[in-house]
């Protein structure tokens, strides 16, 4: 008796810290939207779960929360949402988007004790969202110079729009977001910085060592608004064993060869272009502004579009500026069936950096992409692994404190794609797979983004103005 006594008292003990450690409302089984779980979603659903964004219902007010209150509770208690793909064991990020242990056993006790309203007093106020911008008001808006018609059949079409901002001065940005028209059609938008043609040429090119060099129209091919990789092309899984890691003759969104100097994006999940203080990019006076925009002929109908970037200058005086890199191979060739098929791309660095966002790139048949650094003395270490990556979740990996590392480094970026009859996103397993634009076809870019040691740059606020 004395043992089932102490079982008694250990299983009562256990159960009281349980409760202490609930809100009151869920220790008394009285949990409401309006007290316990609105601040949680406002906090943390509703960026995307709002009025006008791609969300399926806006988690702002009970009456749009509650026919879906089963379903939140299947998708946090399976931490399908909110969405995030990287491994919580490697690096830390400022935007890591997991909901705490306790915040996912409110919720669900909260549906499971009937999803109750509760006291419209409790309610604390709506998050404030201006004209639909994440960053907030923008200083300046950049739309595309004509309104776009898109035909209501056919293939993907990747176009490209160039907006002329007019500047006159140099204008260093704090925060950017790219925003879709008609999110029917518009499957992401990539915004590049396109400097002065005088800029293009103070920057010559580095010549090309033996063998680096291949021939662009021997590789790709355009297949109407699509660049693809032609399928007799020469095969390089394995990147990092090119002289130049894979790239080939790369060119940036704007057309221009040599590193991207990327300014903002749009694709599902993907957060917007947020620096923290004293971290900017630099648009020089003369730039334009180049979009390139992915349609997706999926809408049953021909339609318009009219994209928009929304720019927030910085305000202090000055600060470390980002740049862009993209380490790719658009080289590999994915065999009909591989269920686990790996590609490489590498990028020796020439100078001390401090790494400030990372972002994988994949299609359909992406699986798992991973950042690794190869420090000169030969230690490796993982900046980045995201096994679980989606193409529906485009996410920029902000870190928490910017990443040194130094100069002579290799940067391995390791991707591995399914073209199984597994994958059931797979569009055809049957078919050997390239590198390509459209979305049947494959990428494997690793976009990173820096700043470089011992640069900075000073930034005249009047000019920001």
């Amino acid at each position: 008796m004395r043992t089932v006594h102490k079982i008694i008292v250990a299983l009562a003990g256990a159960a009281a810290l349980f409760l202490w450690s609930l809100p009151k409302s869920q220790a008394t089984g009285g949990l409401t939207f309006n007290k316990d779980i609105a601040s949680l979603l406002f906090k943390n659903c509703a960026e995307c779960h709002r009025p006008g964004e791609t969300a399926p219902f806006s988690a702002l007010t009970y009456k749009d929360v509650r026919p879906w209150a089963k379903s939140i509770r299947e998708k946090v208690l399976t931490r399908e949402m909110p969405p995030w793909h990287a491994d919580p064991h490697t690096g830390q990020w400022a935007n890591d988007r997991r909901l705490a242990q306790k915040d996912i056993e409110t919720i669900v006790a909260w549906v499971d004790q009937g999803a109750m309203e509760g006291d419209p007093r409790d309610l604390p106020p709506q998050p404030e969202f201006v004209d639909g911008w994440t960053i907030g008001k923008p200083d300046l808006v950049l739309t595309m110079p004509e309104e776009f018609t898109l035909e209501a059949s056919g293939p993907d079409e990747y176009r490209y729009f160039q907006i002329d901002p007019k500047l006159t001065e140099d204008k260093y940005v704090q925060m950017a977001e790219a925003r879709p028209g008609n999110r029917k059609i518009v499957h992401h938008i990539a915004a590049f910085i396109q400097p002065p043609p005088k800029d293009l040429k103070s920057s010559p090119k580095p010549a090309r060592k033996e063998g680096e060099k291949m021939n662009e129209e021997s590789v790709r091919y355009n297949d109407g608004f699509l660049r693809r990789t032609k399928m007799d092309a020469p095969v390089y899984d394995d990147g990092c064993s090119l002289p130049n890691g894979g790239q080939g003759d790369r060119r940036d969104g704007a057309g221009n060869e040599g590193d991207v100097m990327y300014l903002a994006g749009y694709a599902p999940g993907m957060n917007q272009t947020m620096l923290e203080p004293g971290v900017i990019k630099k648009i020089p006076a003369g730039s334009r502004i180049t979009l390139q925009v992915h349609y997706s002929k999926t809408a049953g109908s021909a339609q318009k579009d009219r994209s928009s970037v929304g720019l927030i200058f910085a305000k202090t005086s000055g600060g470390k500026e980002v740049l862009t890199r993209s380490v790719a191979n658009g080289y590999f060739l994915i065999p009909p069936g591989a269920g686990r098929h790996r590609t490489t791309a590498c990028w020796t660095l020439k100078e001390d950096i401090h790494i400030v966002t990372l972002l994988p790139h994949m299609h359909f048949r992406g699986v798992e992409m991973d950042f690794k650094a190869i420090y000169p003395d030969g230690r490796a270490e993982v900046l980045l692994n995201v096994p679980n990556y989606s193409f529906s979740w485009q996410t920029v990996y902000y870190a928490a404190k910017p990443i040194p590392i130094p100069k002579g480094t290799k940067i391995v970026v390791t991707g591995y794609f399914d073209n199984s009859s597994k994958n059931k996103y797979n569009p055809d397993p049957t078919r050997a797979v390239r590198f390509g634009d459209p979305t049947y076809d494959e990428m494997m870019v690793g976009l990173i983004e820096y700043t470089v040691d011992g640069k900075s740059v000073k930034v005249s606020t009047a000019m920001n103005k």
